[in-house]
């Protein structure tokens, strides 16, 4: 079984978050700048991945395009009953309810480092399974060479998507080895509770060394197809998203560098860090892309 590099060490515990802000609220942002290096400096020590944090600042345009939007949002959006629709190149195409798409596929923790294409990052304890499982479910037919998803338009809970921000739905692809390497999972969880509202529920797509885009959330359609489709952002900005958007500190997005990064509440004024080729899974995807040119098949 594929075990990821990250563990329960890296994720920030509860507490420790909360007493940070308890710390932060004490001393006042200008005390902390008036000369208490020593405070900043051990604050900038801890990590951001805490369940605040990964559930308050979020990209979700169906919700809205600022960072506490889908937050604030998308409580009202019902999960439970969800109908995924399977189609294309598989052996088992049909509406299936989500219980029976993935109730008796077994979840488990993986924690992954997540990247934004906006040059963010953070640290997140998903709960989910292997992407492979569920296709090997449905079972895939010769002849497919790539997997693409769908996003839920609910309009009368989402309210982005009245607005032509995006071609709405939102849709996603994946070449199939991408889509059935074991690091690819479809998340239901963060820290062991269900997946909030505003992260993707009930299910969502993570692929940890690609930008966070590529993730996409709130799926309600699985398509098995020969021909490589077209993402939104691709479709919306071709010169600035490309279809693979793997992480590349080499490879800068035409508006601002991707050699380094911004942690999210690492420190009081925030803390960047290198970027690490595919967000760090060089040593497991590297081999997916060998022959390509990065630069061109970004």
């Amino acid at each position: 079984m594929f075990k990821p590099d990250l563990t329960r060490d890296d994720v920030t515990p509860e507490s420790v978050w909360l007493n940070r802000r308890q710390i932060i609220a004490a001393l006042g942002a200008g005390s902390i700048a008036g000369g208490l290096p020593l405070a900043a400096n051990a604050l900038e020590e801890l990590e951001p991945h805490t369940w605040e944090q990964i559930t308050t600042y979020n990209n979700f345009y169906e919700f809205g395009t600022s960072k506490s939007d889908p937050a604030e949002n998308s409580q009202d959006m019902v999960t439970d009953p969800w109908t995924v629709k399977v189609d294309g190149l598989v052996d088992n195409p049909g509406e299936y309810s989500l219980a029976d798409l993935i109730g008796d596929i077994p979840t488990e923790e993986r924690i992954y480092r997540f990247r934004c294409v906006e040059a963010w990052s953070m640290v997140i304890p998903w709960n989910g399974f292997e992407l492979n499982k569920l296709l090997n479910k449905v079972g895939v037919q010769d002849g497919a060479g790539y997997v693409a998803f769908e996003t839920a338009v609910l309009p009368d809970v989402m309210e982005g998507v009245k607005f032509p921000i995006l071609d709405w739905p939102y849709k996603e692809g994946l070449r199939l080895d991408e889509a059935m390497h074991p690091l690819t999972i479809m998340a239901t969880g963060i820290y062991d509770k269900p997946i909030p509202n505003q992260n993707g529920a009930p299910m969502r797509l993570v692929v940890p060394w690609k930008y966070g885009f590529k993730s996409i959330k709130t799926i309600v359609r699985i398509s098995l197809v020969a021909e490589q489709p077209v993402n939104t952002w691709q479709h919306s900005a071709a010169n600035e998203y490309g279809f693979f958007a793997n992480v590349n500190p080499e490879v800068d997005h035409p508006r601002w560098s991707q050699a380094s990064e911004r942690v999210i509440g690492a420190g009081l004024f925030g803390s960047r860090i290198d970027t690490l080729m595919f967000n760090g899974y060089a040593d497991q995807v590297a081999s997916l892309y060998e022959g390509m040119d990065l630069r061109k098949n970004f």
